[in-house]
């Protein structure tokens, strides 16, 4: 379905304009537009002008916080609810929890990475892994290493609340990636950015 394509093409590379999400689609124009101003009027993305270069500013598209429910947090109800009674344990429970957490993730993504001894083929199954999860994954080379980049946090609420989370699940890609690497957050959905990103950097 064209609008659901239009949707996940905004969640994974951001602002467009029309013109951009034609020719990513490879349909007209017109009938993008067509798909836009419904997508508008249900309030699932929002128009903007945006200069891009020289000339007169250009109208983009982007998703509104409805649109981004379309891609769900996973059993977020749930989790928070969880995370409200273990803080309401006190003591250090909430950080064992996160803990816990932590040394299964790494042990799970050694089991697929440790194998691999090429930086970049690393990376690309470490794609592959939190692409699998939820995350929207995909990487790029840049002048100063890597980019990693998560479309989609599929645990935000809790990470929203406890950022330990976050803050566990960089530990790990510290520790599958190794330690002639440097991992550094760049941007940060829980910050109100559009997608988490990663800089990877030989040390």
């Amino acid at each position: 379905m064209t609008t659901n394509k239009i949707l996940m093409l905004l969640k994974m590379r951001g602002p467009l304009t029309a013109l951009e999400i034609a020719h990513e689609l490879k349909i007209t124009k017109e009938g993008v537009r067509q798909q836009l101003l419904k997508l508008v009027e249900d309030d699932f993305i929002h128009p903007q002008e945006e200069s891009k270069g020289v000339g007169r500013p250009q109208k983009t598209y982007s998703l509104t916080e409805n649109g981004n429910s379309k891609f769900p947090d996973t059993h977020a109800e749930l989790t928070l609810k969880l995370i409200n009674i273990i803080n309401a344990m006190g003591g250090n429970t909430m950080q064992t929890v996160i803990d816990v957490y932590e040394e299964a993730g790494k042990k799970k993504y050694h089991e697929e990475i440790d194998t691999i001894g090429n930086l970049e083929q690393k990376i690309e199954k470490l794609v592959e892994i939190r692409t699998r999860e939820g995350y929207m994954a995909e990487y790029s080379k840049n002048n100063e290493g890597y980019l990693l980049v998560e479309n989609h946090c599929p645990i935000c609420a809790a990470a929203t609340i406890c950022q330990g989370f976050c803050s566990s699940e960089l530990n790990t890609f510290r520790s599958v990636l190794g330690d002639n690497v440097i991992i550094n957050r760049v941007s940060h959905i829980v910050a109100g950015e559009r997608r988490c990103a990663y800089q990877i950097t030989l040390n």
